[in-house]
């Protein structure tokens, strides 16, 4: 089941403030990247946030769950979704423990 563009618009606001958020569609699901790097993932109208050791400090009772079958577990946004700072923070942290994006090579023809 594909996730609604409304929601991933919904999640990208509440956590605005943790730096530059955009997402982009990917196999009828979206990724969410703050600051240029993957953070989450959108699937099933669901929040996963990549786990990284400071975000599960900030998410200690969150649950992990894998967003799509056979992909390792992340860590599952319920109802915290709605708490814009303590949000912001978990990708704010999470996105900081992250590698940078590997540079693409060009493709020449």
């Amino acid at each position: 089941m594909a996730s609604d563009l409304s929601f991933v618009e919904y999640a990208c606001e509440q956590m605005g403030a943790a730096g530059a958020i955009t997402f982009r569609k990917m196999f009828g699901e979206y990724a969410i990247y703050c600051e240029g790097k993957v953070v989450a993932l959108v699937c099933d109208n669901r929040l996963f946030v990549k786990p990284t050791a400071a975000g599960r400090e900030v998410a200690r009772s969150l649950a992990e769950s894998p967003p799509y079958p056979g992909a390792k577990p992340y860590l599952l946004v319920g109802e915290e979704l709605e708490d814009r700072e303590w949000l912001s923070n978990l990708i704010r942290v999470t996105e900081r423990e992250l590698p940078e994006p590997k540079e693409r090579k060009k493709k020449f023809r």
